[in-house]
């Protein structure tokens, strides 16, 4: 197993998911008492993805590396979102909650071999193009930190004097970015997000994102199936009078790729694909011996959340600055009834084992997965980075 570090862990999505990709956890950070016990109570279970994990409740900025080994192939986490994050208030680097400095001082002091690192798509907003730079420039030259009362414009200048001269001798590493939609590798949802990843330069080691031929699924591969073979409708045994009413727009679009073979990919994972299978919370959640599976009443619609539709990915399960957002965590039906999703169904939607327990309240779980990294993207994507090191 190559060795592995991981900041910012949250409920163990990105753990999760490196583990399945062959990394072994040297430690695992989160300050957040209630994920925290989430990753604990799972531990007390022998869940085998998490069993192993040392799990550190602590602040970021208060870690010691000097007691870990400097011996790390991948250093991994994703800073709190919120300063960037379309829901959030929009603060960039003068949040307090920006982290990122973190990141870079776990480089300083580890020196990883590969670093990776996932957060929201609003990252690349225009409005943070200049700090997104910074943070570019910063995680190549991670040794070139900021000096007192040194401005975050004034220190990206003197990081893009240093790039542009090409003649930097001490620690540096070569980096790249992509946004993700997780649809597109079987997750069932539409979740777009941005990673980075940044190879030390000494170790002449290649490495890139999947590109589009790697990708495993597709929305084309998904309206064929579901419009024009009819594939979809006869595995899920869904009556014609129960499927949904097809827009213009989306008749259009099917009459385009009707002409096809499609794409040689598979289907758009749905919603229904996802939870099909789990007994109606409505009726019996309680008494099914699902974890995690109970009904929450209250569910709503109104202007700019209208939930997710059941045969299409979800939208993108979100965590909320002041509790869940309604729109983004609801499940709509044909008919156009709504409801909450479950802990347990919103788990299946960010690619969770269903032996793995979430704790405490609906709102606080759901806060746990709406920022979590869907397991199986963490491990497709973690899958690539440790092939690439065993090939270095």
């Amino acid at each position: 197993m190559m060795r592995s570090m991981e900041l910012f862990a949250g409920a163990g999505g990105l753990s999760l998911g490196l583990t399945k990709a062959g990394f072994r956890h040297n430690l695992v950070l989160e300050r957040d008492k209630d994920a925290c016990e989430t990753i604990r109570e799972n531990q007390r279970r022998q869940h085998p993805l998490v069993s192993h994990i040392p799990l550190l409740e602590l602040d970021a900025k208060k870690l010691d590396y000097s007691a870990y080994s400097s011996d790390i192939e991948l250093l991994a986490g994703g800073p709190p979102c919120q300063p960037f994050s379309l829901g959030g208030k929009h603060q960039g680097h003068n949040d307090h909650r920006n982290l990122f400095p973190e990141i870079f001082r776990a480089v300083r002091e580890l020196t990883p071999k590969v670093v990776l690192i996932e957060n929201v798509k609003g990252l690349l907003r225009q409005s943070f193009s200049t700090f997104f730079e910074h943070i570019l420039l910063q995680l190549t030259y991670p040794e070139l930190t900021p000096k007192q009362n040194e401005s975050m414009l004034d220190h990206l200048a003197r990081l893009e004097k240093y790039h542009t001269r090409g003649k930097y001798k001490n620690l540096k590493y070569n980096v790249v970015f992509r946004l993700v939609n997780a649809a597109n590798f079987g997750i069932p949802q539409r979740r777009e997000r941005v990673f980075i990843v940044a190879v030390r330069n000494d170790l002449n080691l290649e490495w890139s994102f999947p590109d589009e031929k790697a990708e495993t699924h597709s929305q084309d591969a998904l309206l064929l199936s579901q419009w024009v073979t009819g594939d979809y409708w006869d595995i899920h045994k869904v009556a014609k009078k129960d499927r949904p009413v097809l827009t213009d727009k989306m008749k259009q679009k099917i009459n385009q790729i009707s002409h096809i073979d499609g794409d040689d990919k598979l289907p758009w994972v749905t919603v229904r694909d996802a939870i099909g299978d789990l007994p109606d919370p409505e009726i019996g959640g309680k008494r099914s011996g699902i974890f995690n599976h109970v009904f929450n009443p209250g569910a709503r619609q109104y202007p700019g959340h209208t939930g997710s539709p059941i045969d299409e990915p979800s939208k993108t399960l979100k965590a909320g600055d002041h509790g869940v957002p309604g729109g983004e965590n609801m499940l709509t039906r044909n008919n156009g009834g709504v409801r909450y999703f479950t802990v347990r169904e919103s788990a299946r939607i960010q690619t969770f084992p269903d032996d793995y327990l979430f704790t405490g309240s609906w709102s606080e779980t759901m806060r746990q997965l709406g920022n979590a990294v869907p397991v199986e993207l963490a491990a497709f994507i973690g899958a690539s980075i440790h092939k690439a090191l065993c090939s270095a």
